[in-house]
């Protein structure tokens, strides 16, 4: 969705005062609609789909804000936060918060428990600034004394769960997910909404097959009303997957929303066209789909420059391409936004792995072997149940686990930090770990690419209802059948055809970005081996000059590894530039 842009002047300073009115001013002239929100702060906001405000009690929500169909209120007694816990209980959306105090003062911020809106606040001169982004012009004005953290820079490198985390910056403070950041922002935030609290109910006793799969149903149905009907024509993605396609289901069920455009993109390669199975849902759900080339284009250093302008490194930005020619279908047809289905894999449970054998065995012990979908889970993973007998008794003696990035060509950290969120996941399995994992990812979803400029996209599988749904439920029956997402795949069986329901292959467009990265070694090379990653130790430049080769790259892989360092190279280089002193 746009961005926001929150001032708040110090009282009885004169400096201040004349400070943010000429920020103000120069808010209107890029093109922000600027408007007060009492004597002493204003709000500037800009589109696609600028955020509007609701006064909810004290706070003043800035976003998209829907009531929950069914919510479930915290029931603390002598809770100071309880106003607040009860406030992300009843509403959901994309949207953060402010309340003020004495003398207009800004008193505290709050984020919604999605993260779907960038949330940044620091202080410069008698004023406190709350935003989504810091654009140049900002920057440039108030030139504040930020340095980028190479310690945290190397973290986040490494670890793709601290994407969505604190920020690589020092100077402003990212409020994260689902807490309340009182002032001065020298106070620590606190955490009024945890997924591994929402999490902890699925330790407990397990709904019955019906129950949870209407839980999923409901959940999936309400984000995707919610978002469907902010203001604007939608289209919608339609991949050929399963994701997509729930998402596809429950906008064809509402009548009142009307989709200007179902968009298809495929790939050159056998795994990345996924036409038939489009075809299918089309024949099945009454819709007309339009299926074009995935677009490509080769890279160059400007290109590589501009995915990372914000506050974060541009990992949604990274398909330039692709993300211009969407932009321009939908412009055509009127569509001021796009429905997707991006974040299902992680929060449905596509990793139908052991793991979710270890998770019954840490529940149930020896009695984890009666369960029914035990021998079908092991066939799908070509492994005997011995075998996940024996990985399920090593995590009890190992632990927990996560996924790092290659360490290849990045130099290894002494201290890794986890994210807060994964900080208290102890009590969970492997898979119900791996799904906690998977909600950053979800918030990571949500940053800035060539896309987002000029269409709000919308994620209803990231969206707090499916969230805490998913959670809640145990990973073996959200694997029901010993299939990867096999409770949506039961709870939408009537909705869906049979060959999207039954589907056992995935689309895959990873030849269609290992090709791009061979086809611009001649740019992705000097980019890193001469950039500033490798100036500042966080890149092994010895071992990326090794791997930069076709050869090298066909042979070993890494593709992943390679394109996220070049986004955070462009991060680091956009942000040196900004920070540098001017002349």
């Amino acid at each position: 969705m746009g961005d926001y842009l929150i001032v708040v002047r110090r009282p009885d300073d004169p400096e201040a005062k004349i400070l943010s009115a000429e920020l103000a001013q120069l808010a209107r002239s890029k093109g922000l609609v600027v408007s007060d929100l009492n004597g002493r702060a204003w709000l500037g906001v800009k589109g696609p789909n600028a955020p509007r405000t609701l006064a909810v009690g004290p706070w003043t929500l800035v976003g998209d804000v829907f009531n929950r169909r069914q919510p479930v209120l915290p029931t603390r007694a002598d809770d100071p936060d309880d106003y607040e816990r009860k406030l992300f209980a009843r509403f959901w959306g994309r949207y953060v918060g402010v309340r003020f105090g004495a003398q207009s003062q800004l008193a505290s911020v709050l984020r919604d428990p999605s993260g779907a809106l960038e949330c940044v606040a620091w202080a410069h001169e008698g004023l406190t600034i709350v935003a989504s982004d810091a654009p140049d012009w900002l920057v440039e004005k108030l030139q504040p004394p930020w340095r980028i953290n190479v310690d945290r820079l190397s973290q986040a490198l490494l670890d793709p769960f601290l994407s969505s985390g604190p920020l690589l910056l020092d100077g402003p403070i990212a409020v994260a997910p689902g807490t309340v950041q009182p002032l001065p922002l020298s106070i620590p935030a606190r955490s009024l909404w945890h997924p591994a609290d929402v999490a902890h109910r699925s330790l407990g006793p397990p709904p019955s097959l019906e129950d949870a799969a209407a839980s999923i149903r409901a959940a999936i149905d309400e984000a995707v009303a919610g978002l469907a009907s902010v203001s604007g024509p939608v289209a919608a993605e339609v991949s050929g997957g399963l994701d997509s396609s729930l998402v596809a289901s429950s906008l064809t069920r509402s009548p009142s929303i009307d989709v200007s455009l179902w968009l298809n993109a495929y790939g050159a390669t056998p795994e990345a066209d996924e036409r038939a199975y489009v075809a299918a849902l089309g024949e099945g759900l009454g819709i007309v789909p339009t299926c074009v080339p995935h677009r490509t284009g080769a890279m160059t250093e400007a290109w590589l420059e501009r995915t990372s302008q914000g506050l974060r490194p541009g990992l949604n930005a990274l398909d330039r391409p692709h993300d211009m020619d969407w932009a321009a279908r939908l412009h055509d047809v009127g569509a001021t936004a796009l429905m997707s289905g991006k974040g299902g894999d992680s929060i449905l449970l596509q990793s139908s792995t052991s793991d979710v054998f270890t998770d019954l065995w840490l529940a149930r012990g020896w009695r984890a072997l009666f369960a029914p979908d035990v021998p079908r889970l092991a066939a799908e993973n070509e492994i005997s149940v011995w075998s996940m007998i024996r990985e399920a008794r090593r995590h009890g003696r190992e632990g927990q686990r996560l996924p790092v990035r290659d360490e290849g060509i990045l130099v290894p950290h002494q201290q890794p930090v986890a994210h807060p969120w994964l900080a208290d996941c102890d009590g969970f399995g492997p898979a119900k770990t791996l799904q906690i994992a998977g909600v950053l990812d979800s918030v990571s979803r949500h940053g800035p690419s060539m896309l987002t400029e000029t269409v709000d996209v919308r994620h209803p599988m990231c969206a707090q209802p499916v969230i805490e749904a998913c959670l809640a439920i145990p990973t073996p029956l959200l694997t029901f059948g010993g299939r990867d997402r096999g409770l949506a795949r039961y709870a939408f069986r009537d909705r869906l055809p049979r060959a999207i329901i039954e589907r056992r292959s995935k689309g895959d467009m990873t030849r269609i970005y290992a090709m791009m990265i061979l086809d611009n070694l001649a740019v992705l090379r000097p980019w890193l081996l001469d950039g500033r990653l490798a100036a500042l130790g966080v890149l092994d430049r010895s071992a990326a000059d090794q791997l930069l080769t076709r050869e090298s790259l066909i042979w070993r892989g890494a593709y992943s590894t390679i394109i996220v360092a070049a986004a955070f190279e462009g991060w680091v280089r956009a942000w040196e530039r900004r920070l540098k002193p001017p002349d």
